[in-house]
């Protein structure tokens, strides 16, 4: 059962870091991609293909792996997202992310393959195993990080408060003289490199397999509305509890109701709680 445990955190943090990287992206877009899942996808991806295949020392398999992230970031904000939030009809987002998260999983697909590869031992010297095995410890120990390196982000820099400034009044941040368009650029490259990070940390779970993205959207996504759009402690909290409902699902009723679990948490969520535990009311000023 403690292992039960461990492996629903360390799936539970997976999930966090996804709705951790909804979290930046959409603070100055108010967009949800559905590419968010494929950054952790490619993050294990190219982890694996530059450890494994290359030789690559592990610190800079991670730096490739981030940087292929940041990469497909700014490429979403410029193709899938800049000229559709200049359209009146903006809720098309989703079906501009939709098609690029498709066509980078195909491509990925016809390179690296369609079957899950497995993904390298990280720290060769790591003698652990069952609950202290580093597969479980290095995703909970990443998403903390990244919570608390977002939490100084917004708070201690003045990127970061020009982030926060974005999120509560677009227009007027324009206003102020905030290049808009350059900080939602660097919002989306901010978000590839910090979710390729969390897929690279957890490949040894998801292993490297270029279908996992489309998974990860979607508990990413539940993970966000059950703990609060705009919240990183929500993102957390309802990742890691997201994690922790879908493996016992997994370990009592098989993994069959895992989807069934995850839905059904959200839903009661919502009609409790629509925001989100630790969401905020939206008051609408008339």
């Amino acid at each position: 059962m403690l292992l039960v445990i461990v492996s629903g955190l360390a799936v539970g943090a997976l999930y966090a870091a996804t709705a951790l990287v909804y979290n930046v992206m959409f603070s100055t877009s108010k967009v949800l991609s559905v590419t968010t899942g494929h950054l952790c996808m490619l993050g294990g991806v190219f982890g694996a293909w530059l450890v494994s295949d290359l030789g690559v020392p592990s610190v800079l398999g991670l730096a490739g792996a981030a940087l292929v992230g940041a990469a497909f970031g700014f490429l979403t904000e410029i193709v899938a997202i800049r000229r559709v939030l200049s359209r009146p009809v903006e809720h098309l987002w989703l079906l501009t992310t939709l098609a690029m998260a498709t066509m980078v999983q195909q491509a990925v697909g016809l390179w690296w393959g369609t079957e899950p590869r497995p993904f390298p031992r990280l720290i060769p010297q790591d003698f652990s195993a069952g609950v202290m095995d580093q597969k479980y410890w290095l995703p909970i120990v990443t998403v903390i990080v990244m919570v608390l390196g977002l939490e100084f982000f917004y708070r201690r820099t003045m990127y970061g408060k020009v982030f926060v400034a974005m999120s509560e009044d677009v227009f007027a941040a324009q206003a102020r003289g905030i290049a808009t368009s350059r900080v939602r650029s660097l919002s989306y490259v901010i978000a590839g490199a910090l979710g390729a990070g969390a897929g690279f940390a957890a490949g040894q779970l998801t292993f490297a397999f270029f279908a996992v993205g489309h998974g990860l959207t979607l508990y990413g996504f539940i993970a966000l509305a059950a703990g609060g759009l705009g919240s990183n402690v929500g993102a957390l909290v309802g990742g890691l509890a997201l994690g922790l409902f879908s493996t016992f699902a997994t370990y009592f009723f098989g993994g069959e109701y895992q989807q069934t679990i995850a839905v059904g948490l959200l839903i009661v969520v919502l009609l409790l709680k629509p925001e989100g535990i630790f969401g905020q009311r939206q008051v609408r000023a008339v």
